[in-house]
């Protein structure tokens, strides 16, 4: 059994590329079907976000297929004309890759915190439509699980940030003032929510757009106005600043739409979407200044920010051998299990004599009895797992069959 991904990001490909290999949540959950069904294939995971697109499978040995031929199919594209924007992963090294970008050590904003939800939500899609395995189950728990640790281990200077901070950081940086200034976000899904909430503390008179059909049930971050979607551009005008942030295929803001608003003065637009919400037609337009998500990015140059990642580096490491512990067990696992619980039980048995002799509430001595399980259960594993990396595989083998033999009776 192998572990492989191929990935397009940021790093190698524009927004206009990525937009042509991103996933619907729906989209991504028909190809996961037809990738599933795929013969050898065990289990595949779709990670689309607006910044990267990778696709993760487990698969047998001896399965021949190539994810990017795969791909091109989903999309209909020739594969000679993109080969050179993907980067593919496999063993080891598709699994470090996962674990520091689940973490925000590969996102365009370093250390962000949505990556860790993204890598969630992916997971949960692919065991919602029965796409998953047992193998990139424990994977991507394991490496949120990771990620949480730098989140609350690692201090970034510049972390718990996101693309719509750096793009205000940088106005700002300009000369620009959110203060009292009228803001427009179009989209109220994870990103838009972030984006209003940053505008309005920022001190900004915020509206956010929603669907018509949803108005009376979603929520906005407080102190913000709404409007319905479609009365965005009656409000356009009003505007100094307008962000969109939505994950429908089509603009939010196509060039005609823009010049029949008749904005008053210079508007600062910023697409955070894709594939792209604006219309860059517009960016050419005087008085029009158009950012799109590739404009923001922030440099781990830094000897602060580069002491953080090698914490952080450290933590992914002690993480990931876990994972492989795991792995290279996973098939001996539950009989190793079975063992620790008879050994645990025969502590007890043994130990539950003297504990009857010793004076001490009901109480404490069950607690007492709690910890003694728990240690006892930590030298069973130190114990095996540490004949399993001193031995051949054959003999790990024979020392586990003995074990078992132990407790037969």
């Amino acid at each position: 059994m192998s572990v492989s991904m191929i990935g397009i990001d940021f790093n190698r490909a524009s927004v206009d590329i990525r937009a042509r290999f991103s996933f619907t949540k729906r989209k991504a959950v028909e190809a996961m079907e037809r990738l599933k069904a795929e013969q050898d294939i065990l289990g595949c995971i779709i990670l689309s976000t607006c910044n990267r697109m990778e696709i993760w499978v487990s698969a047998q040995e001896e399965w021949e297929g190539s994810l990017y031929a795969f791909l091109c199919r989903e999309k209909e594209l020739p594969q000679e004309a993109y080969r050179e924007y993907f980067t593919e992963r496999r063993g080891e090294e598709a699994v470090r890759h996962l674990f520091y970008l689940a973490s925000g050590l590969k996102s365009q904003i370093l250390a962000e915190d949505q990556i860790i939800t993204q890598v969630k939500d992916a997971l949960t899609l692919a065991r919602d439509a029965y796409c998953t395995d047992n193998v990139l189950e424990v994977l991507f728990r394991m490496a949120v699980t990771a990620a949480k640790r730098v989140k609350t281990q690692v201090v970034f200077s510049r972390a718990n940030t996101s693309v719509i901070h750096q793009a205000m950081a940088r106005l700002e940086n300009q000369g620009f003032h959110f203060q009292g200034r009228t803001c427009m976000v179009i989209g109220n899904g994870e990103m838009g929510k972030v984006t209003a909430l940053a505008l309005k503390e920022a001190g900004a008179d915020v509206t956010v757009t929603v669907r018509q059909y949803r108005s009376g049930v979603v929520n906005i971050p407080k102190g913000c106005e709404r409007i319905n979607y479609g009365e965005r551009m009656q409000f356009l005008p009003k505007c100094d600043v307008v962000v969109s942030a939505t994950a429908s295929p089509n603009y939010t803001i196509t060039k005609e739409e823009f010049e029949n608003a008749k904005v008053p003065a210079h508007m600062i637009l910023i697409d955070l979407a894709v594939p792209r919400d604006i219309d860059p037609e517009i960016g050419k337009m005087q008085d029009v200044t158009l950012y799109d998500i590739d404009s923001f990015r922030i440099s781990a140059a830094s000897p602060g920010l580069q002491a953080s990642m090698n914490l952080a580096g450290e933590i992914l490491e002690e993480q990931m051998r876990e994972f492989y512990d795991w792995f290279d067990g996973r098939d001996v696992f539950p009989r190793i299990q079975e063992i620790k619980a008879e050994a645990v039980e025969d502590l007890n048995l043994r130990i539950l004599k003297i504990l009857k002799k010793t004076p001490m509430e009901d109480p404490d001595r069950e607690k007492l009895l709690e910890a003694i399980d728990t240690a006892a259960g930590k030298v069973v594993n130190k114990l095996i797992f540490g004949l399993r990396d001193s031995l051949e595989q054959e003999a790990f083998l024979d020392c586990v069959a003995g074990l078992e033999k132990l407790y037969e009776n």
